[in-house]
């Protein structure tokens, strides 16, 4: 009987970086994201008008989706691999096209 092992490697911090992004990027409160808070707390503006505006922190969390994405494709056999590059792949979409928009309007 043939067993299928996937081994935790680097393919497998894609996970962990897409989780990252998705804390950076979201808010589990009725509050500031976190990574509003911890753009804060390095002194950054989260916003580009005080608390409206351009919202930099989608950007910022593209810091951790493409990497994610990069690691899930050079690492492929690795245990979450897979999964952390499809995720991270929707969510960098997700960003870019929503960056267009915000642009053109």
């Amino acid at each position: 009987m043939k067993q299928n092992h996937t081994k935790i490697g680097l393919g497998s911090i894609s996970l962990l970086l897409f989780v990252c992004g998705l804390l950076f990027s979201f808010s589990l409160t009725h509050g500031t994201s976190y990574g509003d808070r911890m753009l804060i707390f390095m002194g950054l503006h989260p916003w580009s008008n005080g608390t409206t505006g351009l919202h930099y922190t989608m950007f910022y969390s593209l810091a951790f989706y493409i990497p994610a994405l990069i690691l899930g494709y050079r690492f492929k056999n690795d245990a979450g691999a897979k999964l952390g590059r499809m995720l991270s792949l929707i969510m960098t979409v997700l960003l870019l096209v929503a960056s267009v928009f915000l642009v053109a309007v």
